[in-house]
């Protein structure tokens, strides 16, 4: 078992989830229970599932856990891109975002190959 908040993925999935939930705050109101519900639930779902493959017991269990988190970022960068193309979110929000996403994604590759190795 391993303590979640010590992993460098999980921290910046964290931060990108409250990055997401002010960006969403202006989204129009009838967005409330569509894409503004949806995108902050995919995005919390990524630091979620880290931090529950954290208290499984084998690597195999870890890296299952692993990769819906990276299913849940997939989720969000699509998301994010139908709100940029939807002008909820402007070029300086959507290009931080997206290399907010893309940072992520890539750790959560990189620590689901070592688990996957050990």
């Amino acid at each position: 078992m391993k303590d979640y908040r010590k992993l460098v993925v999980w921290e910046k999935a964290h931060n990108l989830v409250l990055f997401i939930y002010a960006l969403t705050k202006t989204f129009p109101s009838e967005e409330r229970y569509g894409l503004t519900s949806q995108i902050r639930r995919a995005a919390i779902s990524a630091p979620t599932n880290i931090a529950e493959g954290c208290a499984k017991f084998t690597q195999k269990d870890f890296a299952h856990y692993l990769q819906h988190a990276f299913g849940s970022m997939q989720e969000v960068q699509y998301l994010s891109y139908l709100s940029f193309e939807l002008k909820y979110l402007d070029v300086n929000a959507y290009t931080i975002l997206e290399n907010d996403i893309s940072e992520v994604k890539a750790m959560l590759v990189g620590l689901i190959q070592k688990v996957r190795n050990l």
